[in-house]
């Protein structure tokens, strides 16, 4: 009898990444071959890259060469690199590194079976060398998928590609144009989902707060969000990435009245300074953001915030920065994430002058967290004694001793977590139920307590 092939899929980079990875595992299955975690066991192994900074790509080619000595030590047949890095570097991946046997781009997700099973490269259109591009593609309802996340908690990728035109970023370029799902589409997914038990539904794509304009509608996600809030068995749903011109009112009453709707905003806004904003070609100021973050403080006033900034970009100045650490000492923002400029072949700000030095940007970095964590260590002090609801993880990845689990208020593999230390002798509390916690101990992005 014929052995099955086992595939083995290292998925990089984002959530929208780990969707796609998703996809393709879900495709192979379908076509009968067996999905395997052991790297070693693997006859064919599919590694969908991230190529949208350099220390992503640098992980990506990294992963690549680590997979590609497994043909000389494990049983590894075939090699596949999908992804953005294709997108970006498929010529030169192909020319570097010979064990590589075929590549995917963003795209092609549905041609993965077809090259497992021809063993070898298929012809990737690229877009600039004059060959056909192949069609955008968006998945569905339809679309086989076998989840890697925990059996509660499942992404749902509501749009792809971008219509935005940041001077840093090249995801359009390599994504496409902005295209949404029908709503019709998405909720039905999540009833499927729900039907499964999934009790967390995560809204993602590159800008949550567009989707539906291509399709027509007015307040799209807002209306989305209410309609799965609506679909029995769905405890959490939240949306993440929200570019911060596009945050309506409604979306707002959406978020406040249902109390499933988690209360949490991701809010990229990359810098407060409006001349490095300007540069960046991006909406807003810091006059707008304040005013932003005033509006949902009041509609939601128990939402958390949090946002990501990029320093050491071209031409950012002391006093810009210095703009920026004041604006983040007067927001209050309960999570932050910092990025030194990455400085990206064929995006806008490749050609721009004033580039930033590389151990000035580095400081910048280091400073700006130091503050962020002054902020995030008072705000957590202040939960000593509170009762919360806390969706139960199982053991905490620190030690075995504890168990961990997160609030409405922390994201899936982005925030900290709720570490548990104490529970009463009859708890039979498992992975995916929600327990009530009370705070005891509070750490700088962690917090501990003990249901009760």
């Amino acid at each position: 009898m014929k052995q099955t092939k086992k595939v083995g899929m290292i998925s990089l980079g984002c959530p929208k990444n780990l969707v796609d990875s998703e996809v393709m595992m879900g495709l192979l299955a379908k076509q009968g071959y067996q999905l395997t975690n052991d790297q070693q066991a693997a006859d064919v192994l599919v590694v969908n890259t991230c190529g949208f900074i350099d220390a992503a790509r640098q992980e990506s080619v990294d992963t690549i060469l680590e997979m590609a000595q497994l043909k000389q030590t494990g049983k590894l047949q075939q090699l596949i690199v999908a992804g953005c890095l294709v997108e970006r570097y498929q010529d030169d991946l192909q020319k570097e590194i010979p064990e590589i046997d075929a590549c995917i781009g963003v795209n092609q997700l549905t041609d993965i079976t077809a090259i497992v099973k021809a063993k070898g490269a298929k012809p990737l259109p690229i877009y600039s060398d004059g060959r056909s591009a192949p069609e955008l593609f968006l998945y569905d309802e339809t679309t086989p998928r076998l989840r890697a996340t925990a059996p509660y908690t499942a992404y749902v990728k509501i749009a792809e590609g971008c219509d935005h035109t940041c001077a840093f970023c090249i995801i359009p370029k390599l994504r496409g144009v902005f295209r949404s799902r029908s709503p019709e589409s998405i909720l039905r997914e999540v009833e499927i989902l729900a039907a499964q038990g999934v009790q967390e539904i995560v809204l993602i794509s590159q800008d949550t707060t567009t989707y539906g304009s291509d399709l027509a509608l007015q307040n799209g996600l807002a209306r989305l969000v209410e309609a799965i809030a609506n679909v029995a068995g769905i405890e959490w749903v939240r949306f993440l990435y929200c570019y911060p011109t596009a945050i309506t009112n409604e979306l707002l009453r959406v978020v406040a009245e249902h109390p499933n709707v988690c209360k949490y905003f991701d809010i990229p806004l990359q810098h407060a300074s409006a001349r490095v904003l300007k540069r960046m070609r991006r909406g807003g100021n810091r006059q707008s953001y304040e005013r932003l973050f005033a509006r949902i403080r009041e509609a939601v006033p128990n939402a958390a915030l949090r946002t990501t900034f990029i320093v050491g970009f071209p031409g950012e100045r002391d006093e810009d920065f210095a703009e920026l650490v004041a604006f983040v000492k007067a927001m209050q923002f309960d999570r932050v994430g910092v990025f030194t400029y990455s400085d990206e072949e064929n995006s806008p700000a490749f050609a721009l002058d004033e580039k930033v030095d590389a151990k000035v940007a580095k400081r910048r970095e280091r400073q700006l967290m130091k503050e962020q964590a002054k902020i995030s260590r008072r705000k957590n002090r202040k939960m000593i004694g509170k009762r919360v609801q806390v969706l139960l993880e199982g053991k905490s990845k620190e030690t075995d001793l504890l168990l961990e689990g997160r609030m409405q208020t922390q994201a899936p593999e982005i925030d900290g977590c709720v570490l548990i230390n104490d529970m009463p002798a009859d708890c039979a509390a498992q992975s995916g139920d929600f327990v009530t916690v009370e705070i005891t101990e509070a750490q700088e992005y962690d917090l501990i307590g003990r249901i009760i």
